[in-house]
């Protein structure tokens, strides 16, 4: 499971004329993933599309641009099956949503004319001056538009060519008419008085009628405009959902077609003989060549030509078949490759060792990752990185297997997980993409573990279940209440830290074993170089961490009184173990830590004789802050318990007995006002309490509200906090200990139809 699936390439090799059966057959499979030819064998050229290619491109084109006018989309309803008349009625369906599409789109700029006609016309209405009394004069000046009008009347007051001037004024709207001094022309000279003055000129329409009528009738044809703009929608919304699944399954089979067309852009070919390569899941090799003979009989010549291998694919170099005696010739093969050269007629003249043909087309094999089906949905979190290469290690399983425990871990609360859970469901439901469900599984399965760790944390809103429910009811869960995350319980806090250093150990450990694994194809040397030291390093320096063995015992001359000695919560005390009794554990033998510290000394030098002195500057990141990045695990976990916990506080209030603080609102009144203080009163406390109604009806309203949405907002939080910060372990912790990606994803040429039709 975590290597991709085994793939192998194959050829296929024939006449022209056989050439688009065996286009139809390989489509209808969808299992070949086709390479892709570059040209570069003699007497061989990419082949041409089959006849038919443009005309099916241009109907594709078309309906395309009819479902993007109608905006429709698969998602809206399912594509129907195209009947032998098809043509006729796109033809017709292009007509009739052209001409309604042009009868809109004039219709539209009518709109935009009478809209810009409104908003000419407005100003002039709140002016309420007739529009043929501001136009017309031969001795008078008139200008209309927006400003301040102390400003304009100061400006015209102090212009020499202004004789005298008058302004109206409507709103923000100013109309100035002005008479030229003696001599100084009447055109122009408001525009000249008031240079240097802020002021939006309105150009003044060309009517006799009112504007206020004016504007009236254009907000008539306007509205009339809009009418018909929302008929001719209604015909289109109309249309959409009779003729929609017609072009949504004539679509499918125009890109089935065009698909199948111009396959042979990726064929080598001659004039008479063509030949054909891509990848193939290894299983399934006999499948494809069963039903290509049973397609075109013996007038093709078909041939595994390699099973790539995962150790560092290398064409030539590294090939497998299961083809007898090739056993013998491998080692030859691993040391020089043969070489061969394409012959015209569709073989090939050197046949090698590896069977009968030639790898013409030179290219990685695809991957398609092989996993469990729960885990499939966590391939997504790969992918988002990158598509792991086809000679790597899938990571897939080993995300699924982690990061919906961490996120549990972090977050620990019943109801929580029932709602990450919902939102998952929901998310799966809504999305139709694969994306959109692999996000809502991941989610649900977050969910999961939330449900299992708040369980064993007793918490469900951030509440302990012991202290709301009947003891004989709680007695009854097993399990709950195994651990505790809250943040009086002090030592559970140091045990948590405990379990997220030991947590990241293995998780890292488990991607250095990987990088191992995936170095191993460069080497045992340079896996050892670049892993294993570190392997050596980190777990040598966290044994001797963990251990008595210290500066004192060494016989170092240090004080074991202060720095000598190693705190105690690492390794205990006489009398108590750091993780408890029940674990039995309280710091490993000193001679134990003492084996730790040769393995870090000894994985220190292997990494300064693999990475110099480049590798030694990263030593104490790699062998002891990478696993301390861990620790914002435990710090999300008591921050999340810790805002839970302040909602409720607010919404209950707390009392104190022996120094526990418990709900105020759950314990019996006359313990609150007995022997238990009350540390907090709570909105609950204040409306039940109050002697006002009011009061009363908005503390238990307050209460409510600030228990919904700070809940609301742990929730989310939660989401943010745990699911990014293990995303970022994943990504940067782990996968940097042993993944590159780049690999080309498997995408068989073909065609899976829908509800369970098959393509033609």
């Amino acid at each position: 499971m975590l290597r991709p699936e085994q793939m192998s390439k194959v050829s296929v090799a024939g006449s022209k004329g056989v050439m688009p059966t065996v286009i139809d057959e390989i489509h209808g499979l969808n299992l070949v993933h086709l390479s892709d030819y570059d040209g570069s064998w003699e007497g061989f050229d990419n082949g041409n599309p089959i006849e038919g290619a443009d005309d099916a491109s241009e109907k594709l084109v078309t309906v395309r641009a009819l479902e993007s006018t109608l905006g429709l989309s698969s998602e809206e309803m399912a594509p129907g099956r195209p009947e032998d008349d098809w043509e006729q009625r796109l033809e017709e369906i292009r007509t009739r949503i052209n001409e309604l599409d042009d009868q809109r789109s004039d219709v539209r700029e009518e709109l935009r004319q009478v809209d810009e006609r409104i908003d000419r016309v407005s100003p002039f209405a709140e002016l309420g001056i007739d529009l043929d009394l501001l136009s017309g004069y031969e001795s008078v000046d008139v200008l209309v538009g927006e400003g301040s009008e102390s400003d304009l009347e100061t400006a015209l007051e102090a212009a020499d060519d202004v004789r005298a001037f008058e302004t109206f004024t409507g709103g923000d709207v100013v109309a100035i008419v002005a008479a030229p001094t003696d001599g100084a022309d009447v055109d122009g000279v408001i525009d000249d008085a008031l240079v240097g003055v802020e002021f939006t000129r309105h150009e003044i329409p060309e009517t006799q009628r009112g504007p206020r009528a004016y504007v009236g009738e254009l907000e008539d044809e306007r509205r009339k405009l809009e009418t018909r703009i929302d008929e001719i929608d209604a015909e289109l919304e109309d249309i959409k959902h009779t003729e929609g699944p017609f072009l949504l399954g004539l679509e499918e089979e125009l890109s089935i077609e065009v698909q199948r067309a111009e396959a042979p852009l990726l064929f080598a070919t001659t004039d008479r003989a063509f030949i054909a390569e891509g990848w193939i899941p290894s299983t399934q090799v006999a499948d494809l060549e069963s039903a290509l003979r049973d397609a075109v009989g013996d007038s093709i010549e078909f041939e595994e030509l390699e099973r790539a291998d995962y150790e560092g694919h290398d064409h030539g170099a590294v090939a497998h078949t299961d083809t007898p005696g090739d056993e013998d010739d491998e080692e030859a093969t691993e040391s020089e490759p043969p070489k061969q050269k394409a012959a015209t007629d569709g073989g090939t003249t050197d046949h090698g060792g590896h069977g009968s043909g030639a790898v013409t087309m030179d290219d990685q094999p695809p991957v398609r990752l092989s996993n469990i089906t729960p885990a499939k949905p966590f391939e997504l979190m790969v992918k988002m990185v990158s598509q792991p290469k086809y000679s790597e290690l899938d990571p897939t399983l080993l995300i699924f297997l982690t990061y919906p425990f961490a996120f549990g871990f972090m977050i620990g609360d019943i109801a929580y997980g029932i709602l990450y859970m919902l939102m998952g469901y929901g998310a799966w439901k809504v999305f139709d993409s694969d994306a959109g469900k692999a996000l809502g599984t991941i989610a649900i399965w977050a969910g999961v573990f939330t449900i299992l760790f708040g369980w064993l944390y007793d918490d469900i809103f951030g509440f302990h279940m012991a202290d709301v429910l009947p003891a004989e009811i709680h007695n009854m869960m097993l399990f709950a209440g195994t651990f505790d995350k809250g943040l009086q319980a002090e030592q559970w806090a140091m045990f948590w830290i405990i379990f997220s250093l030991i947590f990241g150990l293995i998780h890292l450990n488990l991607g250095l074993i990987l990088g191992f694994v995936n170095e191993l194809s460069h080497g045992l040397k340079a896996a050892i170089y670049e892993k294993f030291s570190w392997i050596l390093a980190m777990n040598g320096a966290f044994i001797w961490i963990f251990s008595h063995q210290d500066a004192g015992s060494m016989g170092l001359g240090v004080d074991t009184t202060a720095a000598g000695t190693k705190p105690e919560f690492l390794v205990g005390t006489a009398n108590e173990a750091v993780l408890y009794e029940f674990l039995g554990f309280a710091g490993l033998p000193e001679i134990v830590g003492i084996v730790g510290l040769g393995m870090l000394v000894v994985g220190l030098v292997l990494v300064g004789i693999g990475e110099g002195f480049a590798g030694a500057l990263e030593a104490p990141a790699w062998a002891f802050g990478h696993v301390l990045s861990y620790l914002r695990m435990v710090a999300v976990l008591l921050a999340k318990g810790g805002m839970a916990f302040a909602v409720n506080l607010l919404v209950f209030g707390a009392s104190e007995t022996d120094g526990y603080i418990s709900f105020a609102f759950f314990d019996a009144p006359s313990t609150v006002e007995g022997a238990d203080e009350v540390v907090f009163e709570g909105l609950v406390w204040v409306g039940l309490t109050a002697d006002s109604i009011v009061i009363m009806a908005l503390g238990l309203l307050g209460a409510v509200a600030v228990f919904i949405f700070g809940h609301i907002l742990v929730l989310l939080l939660g989401i943010t906090a745990a699911g990014i910060q293990m995303l970022r372990l994943e990504y940067v912790e782990f996968f940097q200990k042993f993944y590159e990606g780049g690999g080309e994803e498997y995408d068989p040429f073909g065609h899976e139809a829908p509800s369970g039709q098959q393509a033609d």
